[in-house]
């Protein structure tokens, strides 16, 4: 059941007005004759909700209505009422009601943290700013059209045939003014705002990636705390049964008080777990529902099971991915791109500097009369202005922009040697993850075994109480050993997949290679 709002109400009547196109946010705001900031969350709701579809085109995001939801039609109906009236509607529709029970997937999470996340939202502003910035580069190579008037009253006026002025000086006219030659620094400022934008799309993709990672680790740690409170519960319900066994024994004579102290001694031991492993999911939840920018009190359901996937580890082949795709090598790559250019623009201070102006104008002491080929006039000019000395402030300029383009080399050349750190390091951890599985795995069965002929050997009195507690403590320990090798191993390939720049929601589509295989 849900409460529309009317702000949500106005954005429908809108988009239901014009139903077959789509609006990015700033032209909603002039078309809404408000700022973005002010519907922007009753946006963003409604696309949540699945009333509103979003795509990106050309960097910038676009909302139009979901014409195949289920209540589309009947939406319509009650939106076109009065606003008053859809105030106090309220509706009820499947859709809803199966999405707040529908379990969450990874890539379901991950989708919802890039349209929610806050750092995200403020870095595509940017880059609408940075694309910005390269129309206002651009219009320094265009000619500059001005319209002129003035007036001006002049107490006194010469005479004696030389014309001044008039008293009541009326003037109108346009001024053209045309950039020939900036010693360069136009072109330079151009390719510095290209490649600012290029920046700032590298950015977004850095920023989406760390959320991604941030998304997955969350992720696989409530698996791996479902997982965990299974294995304690499990532990602690066979505890119980063990313990209940032996006080029935000892009722009859055949185990010892000692037996009986000990076994519940263990149930004691292991109800902490269960109280921990239970308030490790409600905590991974809130934290969770906060990374995807939902109420920390909002139902999360899993229906996965800790597991993975195993990939064969070729670290030479990965490190090609990561230098050619990382977001970060990327951006140190564009920053050796842009000092180099700062270069360029700091050497324009040397080369010389060519404009042309024009005016066309009218100047009269009647204005009502002043559109007339006695009073117009009209001048063009060419200038050329060369730099001769200049304090050596062009020198000074030039130094600085080469040694910050020498230190953005050496800066990439830092983190080329930093990623190559930590692909060998993901390698190494995936690596020793998948030795502690191995060897875990193909325990389990043999530790249940175990436990369950030291149940029946203490039953037939040709065992000790002892033997089944460690049994029991075996079979725990080796199944929390294979959850926290498998989350190990989620964690290190996500590590992986962040330092070459790969994201789960391109790579979830595609069809997995040869390479991997199903454990």
């Amino acid at each position: 059941m849900k409460l529309l709002s009317k702000g949500k109400i106005n954005l429908l009547k809108f988009f239901y007005s014009h139903p077959d196109r789509q609006f990015y946010i700033q032209e909603l705001g002039r078309l809404l004759g408000k700022k973005p900031g002010v519907f922007q969350r009753a946006l963003n709701e409604l696309n949540k909700d699945g009333l509103l579809i979003s795509e990106y085109k050309a960097n910038a995001r676009f909302f139009s209505l979901n014409k195949e939801h289920p209540v589309f039609n009947e939406l319509k109906t009650l939106i076109l009422k009065s606003a008053k009236a859809c105030l106090v509607i309220f509706f009820i529709w499947i859709t809803f009601s199966s999405a707040a029970e529908k379990p969450l997937t990874l890539q379901d999470a991950i989708l919802t943290a890039f349209q929610n996340n806050k750092d995200i939202l403020m870095q595509e502003q940017e880059v609408v700013v940075a694309a910005a910035g390269i129309m206002e580069a651009h219009s320094r190579f265009l000619p500059k059209l001005n319209f002129e008037a003035g007036y001006t009253r002049n107490d006194k006026v010469l005479a004696e045939n030389i014309f001044t002025g008039f008293k009541n000086d009326n003037q109108l006219g346009v001024a053209l003014s045309q950039s020939i030659y900036s010693g360069g620094a136009d072109i330079a400022n151009f390719r510095q705002a290209q490649i600012g934008l290029r920046v700032q799309n590298q950015t977004l993709r850095a920023k989406k990636l760390d959320v991604e990672f941030e998304v997955k680790r969350l992720y696989y740690g409530l698996l791996l705390a479902y997982e965990n409170e299974r294995i304690a519960r499990e532990a602690l319900g066979q505890a119980e049964a063990h313990y209940l066994d032996v006080k029935h024994k000892f009722s009859q004579g055949t185990a010892s008080r000692f037996d009986c102290l000990q076994s519940g001694v263990q149930v004691s031991l292991l109800v902490p777990a269960v109280v921990r492993s239970g308030n490790d999911i409600k905590l991974i939840k809130a934290e969770l529902n906060k990374q995807l920018g939902l109420k920390v009190d909002s139902p999360v359901e899993l229906d996965e099971k800790l597991g993975y996937s195993r990939i064969n580890i070729e670290e030479q082949e990965f490190l090609k991915t990561a230098y050619l795709n990382k977001p970060e090598i990327l951006l140190k790559s564009l920053g050796v791109d842009l000092n180099q250019w700062g270069i360029q623009m700091a050497r324009s201070g040397y080369r010389p500097q060519a404009n042309f102006g024009a005016n066309y104008n009218y100047r009269s002491n009647n204005l009502g009369n002043i559109i007339n080929h006695q009073n117009n006039n009209w001048n063009a000019g060419f200038t050329l202005n060369i730099p001769i000395f200049e304090g050596f402030s062009t020198k000074a300029k030039v130094d600085a922009a080469k040694a910050k383009f020498a230190a953005s080399v050496l800066d990439k050349e830092n983190l080329i040697d930093q990623i190559a750190v930590d692909i060998r390091q993901a390698c190494l951890s995936m690596k020793e993850a998948e030795s502690i599985i191995d060897s875990q795995k193909s325990h389990i069965d043999e530790a249940r075994e175990a436990l369950k002929i030291a149940e029946i050997s203490y039953d037939n009195g040709v065992g000790t109480n002892l033997d089944v507690l460690d049994a029991q403590v075996s079979l725990i320990q080796v199944q929390t050993n294979l959850a926290s090798g498998i989350y190990d191993y989620l964690i290190a390939e996500a590590s992986l997949k962040r330092n070459m720049g790969e994201s789960f929601i391109v790579i979830s589509n595609r069809k997995k290679g040869e390479n991997e295989k199903k454990v």
